[in-house]
C-alpha cells in the first residue's frame, strides 16, 4: 500500500548538501546543483584515485573549490570507520545526494544529514532492485524503462519514493542507448528537481510496495554474464543487449581443433531477412545447431526456430565484426604516415593521457589502464570534436590499444576526406614505355578496393591501334566477377560509404581530381596509345574535361537538397510535407571506346556526388585509363567497394550488369540497337532506372550569310574531331547552294594539309581509328555511299602504305535524303554534304528533323532570328549556334528520340542518380 507523505519544512535558503558518489553522472548532478545559488555543496565524497586517475566527480569538485574526500571504504566488517564518520560529520551536511554510488554507505551517514539522503536508481522500483537494474530491464524484456529517486533506508533500494520517470523501450535499445538517451540526461535533471523539492518542503515519501518487487543478480560477476543458448531467440537477444556495450554476453566457441575460446557478443538483433548466402558454420557450446557466420554477422537459431543475429564479437581485448570471424588476413597496419598525421597522433595521445591520467605508449590498452564506460563516451566525443570524424563507442572496443585506435582514426580520416591519401594497392600490370615516359599500368579487375584476376584467368587482347601490335593482356570479367563487384558495392553503400558525409564525399572527389591532374600526362599517354586519341587532344579534352567533371560535381555534394511543400491539412491538425533527395544505391555504368576516361568521368562523377556506389564496365578495346583511374581512387582514399572497374565483353559482363537485381540504375553510352537491348534488360531484371546516350546523326545547317571562314573551321571540327569518333559529330551537313562549292573547296584544301600519323607526335592532327572492326565498317560505309550514287570527292579508304588503323578523312557530296549514308551514323571521319536552297528554310528544317536521332545539331548564320528559329524548331538535345563541339561540364548533355534519354553533366545529371522521397508528418 502506497502512503503519500510530504515534508512540512520551511524553504531552505542555504541548504548544505553533501554529494556522495562517482562518475560523469554525479559530476553533472553536482554542476546542476551549483547552478542554484541558494544551495551550498559543502563536501564531495568519492572513490580513491586509480593509479594517477582521479574520478571526474573529484576533479569537478576541486575546480569549484569544494572539499573532496576519497574513501576506499566507509566501513569494516559492517561497522562504520570512525575516522571516515568524523570527516563526514565535519561538513555538517543537511542533505546527502547520492547520484551514483558503488560503495556501501553506513546508516550513520545515511541518517547523518538532518533531511536524510536521496538516491538515484535506474529502474522503476520496486522492480529490479540491485546493482544491475538497467541490464535486467532489458534482459527481462520489459516494455518500459525508467528511474527512481528514493529516500535511502537500511534496505537494498527499498526506501520511500520521491519521484519516478519512465520511457518506452525501443527494439533498438541496448544498455548503452537507453542510458544515454534517457536515464542519464533525464536522471540528471530529475536529481536537480528532487533537491529543489526537498528544499521547498514538497518532496513526498511514498512507501514502496513489495508487490512485483524483484532482486536481480549483479551482472558484474562473470558467472552471471554467461549467455544461455538453450532458449528462444528473443530471450537470447534481450540478454545480449542487456550487456551491450559493457561487459558483453559471454559465449564459448568450439574451434576447428576442438579447443574452446571464450568470447563476448555485442550488437544483437532479431533476424527475419531469410536464408543467408555463403554462410559458414560455427559451433557454440550449448547450442544444438551450428551458428552461421555470414556477411551480416553471426546467425543463431533459438529454441523457437526464430533467429538472432550478432554483429560484433570480442576476442580477448579485440573487438571484431562477427562477419570477419574466419578471415585469416587482417589488414596491414599503416606505416606511411604524413607529417600532418603524425601531428594528429600527438594530439590523440594528449586526449588519451587526459582521460587515463597516465603516460601513453603504443601498446597502452584503454581498458587495461582502468577506463570505464563513461571514459569511452568521453573519448569518442573528444575525438569527434578534435578530428571531425564519425565515431561510435564500438570503435573503441574494436581498437582498444592506442596504436590500433590511431590506425583506425587515420583510416577513417583517409576514407572520409581524402586525408593524406591511402596506400597504393598491389597489382599485376605492365610497364608502358611511350611518350618519353615509363608508366606502370594495371591489367587486373578492380573489385572491392583490390586488383584481382578474372574468373578462370580470362583475358582480353589489347591492341595498339597505331601499329596493330599486342599492347598487353587485360583481365576479362565474367558474370560471376560482376556479381562480386555488385556485392562489394552493395555492402559499401549500406556500410562505409554511408559513414562519409556529403562534404567529405566532395573532398574525396577533389582529392581524386588533384591526383588525376598530377598524373594527367600519364593518363593522356595511356589514352593515346590505348584508344588512338591524338595526345594533345587527349591531354586537353579526354583528360582535362574528366578532371573538370570531378571538380564540378564535387561542388554539388553538399548542395543536394529537397523542398518543403505547402499542403492542405485536415484541421485542426497541421501537416509538414517535405522531400528528400536520396542516392539510388548500386549503379552500373557501361561506357564506349571513343572517350574512355571522359565518358567514365561524365557518368561516375555525378553518380558518386549523389552518394551512390558503382561498378563500371569500360569498353573492351581500351580499358587501360579506367584501370589506372582505379589505382588513383585508392590513393585518394575512397572506401573499398565504392568504385569497381571490370573490363570485359559487352555480351557477358555488360549483360550481367544490366541483369543484376542489386543494380538499381544503369547508365549506358553506346549504339542505339544495344541501347534498346539494355533498356529491355533493365525492365526484365528489376525495372532498374536507366539513362541512355545513344547514336546520333546530328545535322549542321550552314546558311550563305554565315562567316564562311568560321563555318569551314567548325564544320571540319564537327566531323573530324577525335577522328570522327564523336557522338555529337555532325553526321550530315546541309550547305546553302550559293556557298556549297566554295565550302567544299576550302574543306578539301584543309584536308590535303592535315597531318595523319602517330598520335603521340605533337604535330599529328588525325590518329588511327580505335580498332580494326570499326575501320572495316567505315570502308564498307563508304563503299555503300558510292554504290548509291553519292559523289566521293576525297578519301573513302584506309590510308595507303601505313601500318595501323588509319582511315583517310572522307568527303561525300550530292547526298540524297534516301541514301544510307544520309540516314545512318558512320562514327568516323566522313563528311556527308547535301545542298539546300536558302529560300526554302522550312524544307531544310524538315530534312534536318527527318532523322530518328536527336542528339545534337548546329547552325551557322549571322541572322539571329534565323538562328533562334532553328534552335526552336530542331529536335535535338544540344544546339550549337556559330560554334560546334562546345561542351562544358556545367551544361546538360543528352539526346531526344532514338538518341536516348537522360542527361550527363550539369545539375540535371544528378537527377539521373537520385530518387525523391516525400515525407508527410501530421502534428
Amino acid at each position: 500500500m502506497r502512503i503519500p507523505f510530504r515534508y512540512h519544512y520551511c524553504l531552505q535558503s542555504n541548504l548544505r548538501i553533501a554529494i556522495i558518489g562517482q562518475s560523469n553522472f554525479a559530476a553533472d548532478v553536482l554542476e546542476l546543483i551549483l547552478e542554484r545559488s541558494r544551495f551550498q555543496v559543502v563536501g564531495v565524497f568519492t572513490i580513491p584515485d586509480k593509479g594517477s586517475r582521479e574520478d571526474v566527480l573529484a576533479t569537478t569538485a576541486a575546480n569549484h573549490n569544494i572539499p573532496v574526500f576519497k574513501f576506499a571504504s566507509w566501513r569494516r566488517k559492517g561497522i562504520a570507520l570512525p575516522e571516515v564518520l568524523e570527516q563526514y560529520k565535519s561538513v555538517k551536511a543537511e542533505l546527502n545526494v547520492l547520484p551514483f554510488c558503488s560503495q556501501f554507505i553506513p546508516m550513520e551517514v545515511i541518517d547523518g544529514a538532518s533531511l536524510g539522503s536521496i538516491c538515484y536508481h535506474p529502474s522503476i522500483l520496486p522492480r529490479h532492485r540491485g546493482a544491475s537494474a538497467i541490464s535486467w530491464t532489458l534482459i527481462e524484456g520489459d516494455e518500459v524503462a525508467g528511474f527512481s529517486i528514493f529516500w535511502a533506508d537500511d534496505g537494498l533500494d527499498t526506501g520511500p519514493l520521491l519521484l519516478q520517470r519512465q520511457t518506452n523501450l525501443e527494439p533498438t535499445d541496448t544498455l548503452d542507448t537507453i542510458y544515454k538517451r534517457f536515464l542519464y540526461p533525464e536522471g540528471v535533471k530529475a536529481m536537480g528537481l528532487a533537491v529543489d523539492m526537498v528544499a521547498n518542503g514538497t518532496a513526498p515519501k511514498i512507501v514502496q510496495t513489495e508487490v512485483g518487487a524483484t532482486y536481480d543478480p549483479a551482472m558484474f560477476k562473470a558467472e552471471n554474464q554467461r549467455l544461455c543458448l538453450d532458449q528462444s531467440a528473443k530471450r537470447i537477444w534481450n540478454f545480449v543487449r542487456g550487456l551491450d556495450s559493457v561487459p558483453g554476453a559471454i559465449a564459448t566457441v568450439v574451434l576447428d581443433d576442438g579447443t574452446e575460446e571464450q568470447v563476448r557478443f555485442f550488437g544483437a538483433h532479431l533476424y527475419s531477412a531469410g536464408p543467408v548466402k555463403n554462410g559458414k558454420p560455427l559451433k557454440l557450446v550449448g547450442l544444438a545447431k551450428p551458428a552461421w557466420v555470414h556477411e551480416g554477422g553471426l546467425l543463431i537459431e533459438g529454441t523457437d526456430g526464430a533467429f538472432v543475429n550478432v554483429r560484433r564479437i570480442k576476442r580477448g581485448t579485440k573487438m571484431i565484426n562477427a562477419s570477419d570471424w574466419f578471415k585469416q588476413a587482417e589488414h596491414q597496419p599503416i606505416t606511411d604516415f604524413s607529417e600532418d598525421e603524425l601531428a594528429k597522433k600527438a594530439q590523440l595521445s594528449s586526449i588519451w593521457q587526459a582521460i587515463l591520467k597516465a603516460p601513453i605508449e603504443g601498446a597502452t590498452d584503454f581498458f587495461a589502464a582502468g577506463a570505464g564506460s563513461m571514459d569511452v563516451v568521453r573519448l569518442v566525443e573528444e575525438v569527434k570534436d578534435a578530428f571531425d570524424v564519425p565515431l561510435e563507442n564500438e570503435h573503441v572496443f574494436m581498437a582498444p590499444v592506442f596504436d590500433e585506435f590511431f590506425d583506425l582514426l587515420i583510416r577513417t580520416l583517409r576514407e572520409g576526406s581524402g586525408g593524406a591519401g591511402g596506400k597504393q594497392v598491389e597489382y599485376q600490370g605492365f610497364q608502358l614505355k611511350a611518350n618519353k615516359r615509363d608508366i606502370r599500368v594495371p591489367t587486373q579487375l578492380f573489385i572491392n578496393g583490390e586488383f584481382v584476376d578474372a574468373e578462370e584467368q580470362r583475358v582480353l587482347d589489347i591492341i595498339n591501334p597505331s601499329d596493330e601490335q599486342l599492347l598487353c593482356k587485360v583481365a576479362c570479367a565474367s558474370p560471376n566477377d560482376v556479381d562480386k563487384a555488385v556485392q562489394a558495392a552493395h555492402k559499401a553503400f549500406f556500410g562505409s560509404w554511408k559513414q562519409v558525409s556529403a562534404r567529405q564525399r566532395g573532398q574525396l572527389m577533389l582529392k581524386l581530381a588533384d591526383l588525376m591532374e598530377q598524373h594527367k600526362e600519364d593518363l593522356a599517354t595511356i589514352e593515346s596509345v590505348d584508344s588512338g586519341a591524338v595526345y594533345t587532344l587527349a591531354l586537353k579534352t579526354h583528360i582535362g574535361m574528366s578532371i573538370d567533371a570531378w571538380r564540378y560535381f564535387a561542388g554539388w555534394c553538399d548542395k543536394i537538397q529537397g523542398n518543403t511543400i505547402p499542403v492542405n491539412p485536415a484541421r485542426p491538425n497541421n501537416v509538414l510535407t517535405f522531400t528528400r533527395k536520396e542516392p539510388i544505391g548500386v549503379c552500373g555504368l557501361v561506357t564506349p571506346w571513343n572517350y574512355p576516361l571522359m565518358m567514365l568521368s561524365w557518368k561516375m562523377a555525378a553518380c558518386i556526388a549523389a552518394g551512390n556506389t558503382c561498378l563500371i564496365k569500360p569498353a573492351q578495346t581500351c580499358p587501360l585509363t579506367a584501370l589506372k583511374f582505379a589505382e588513383l581512387t585508392v590513393l585518394a582514399g575512397f572506401p573499398a567497394g565504392v568504385i569497381n572497374v571490370l573490363p570485359g565483353k559487352g555480351s557477358d559482363a555488360g549483360q550481367a550488369v544490366a541483369d543484376h537485381h542489386l543494380v538499381r540504375k544503369l547508365g549506358f553510352t553506346g549504339s542505339t540497337p544495344i541501347g534498346k537491348h539494355i533498356m529491355k534488360s533493365c525492365a526484365d531484371s528489376n525495372l532498374k532506372k536507366c539513362s541512355l546516350e545513344l547514336g546520333g546523326k546530328s545535322p549542321l545547317v550552314i546558311f550563305a550569310d554565315c562567316d564562311l571562314d568560321k563555318a569551314v573551321k567548325h564544320g571540319m571540327s564537327s566531323v573530324f574531331f577525335n577522328k570522327g569518333e564523336n557522338c555529337i559529330a555532325a553526321g550530315r551537313l546541309f550547305v546553302e547552294d550559293r556557298i556549297h562549292d566554295e565550302f567544299v573547296r576550302r574543306v578539301l584544301k584543309d584536308l590535303r594539309s592535315m597531318t595523319i600519323g602517330d598520335p603521340l607526335n605533337r604535330s599529328t592532327a588525325h590518329g588511327p581509328q580505335n580498332h580494326k572492326a570499326h575501320m572495316d565498317k567505315l570502308v564498307e560505309y563508304c563503299q555503300q555511299g558510292v554504290a548509291e550514287g553519292a559523289k566521293l570527292v576525297y578519301g573513302g579508304c584506309r590510308v595507303p602504305n601505313m601500318k595501323g588503323y588509319f582511315f583517310t578523312p572522307t568527303v561525300f557530296t550530292d547526298v540524297e535524303d534516301d541514301m544510307y549514308i544520309a540516314k545512318e551514323e558512320s562514327f568516323g571521319p566522313i563528311m556527308i554534304i547535301s545542298k539546300f536552297n536558302g529560300s526554302d528554310v522550312d524544307s531544310v528544317m524538315a530534312r534536318a528533323n527527318r532523322s530518328e536521332y536527336g542528339l545534337a545539331s548546329g547552325v551557322f548564320t549571322k541572322d539571329i532570328s534565323k538562328a533562334l528559329s532553328f534552335a526552336d524548331r530542331i529536335e535535338a538535345g544540344t544546339v550549337f549556334v556559330n560554334v560546334y563541339n562546345k561542351t562544358d561540364v556545367a551544361a546538360p548533355f543528352g539526346g531526344f528520340k532514338q538518341s536516348g534519354f537522360g542527361k550527363d553533366l550539369g545539375q540535371e545529371a544528378l537527377n539521373e542518380y537520385l530518387k525523391t522521397k516525400c515525407v508527410t508528418i501530421e502534428y
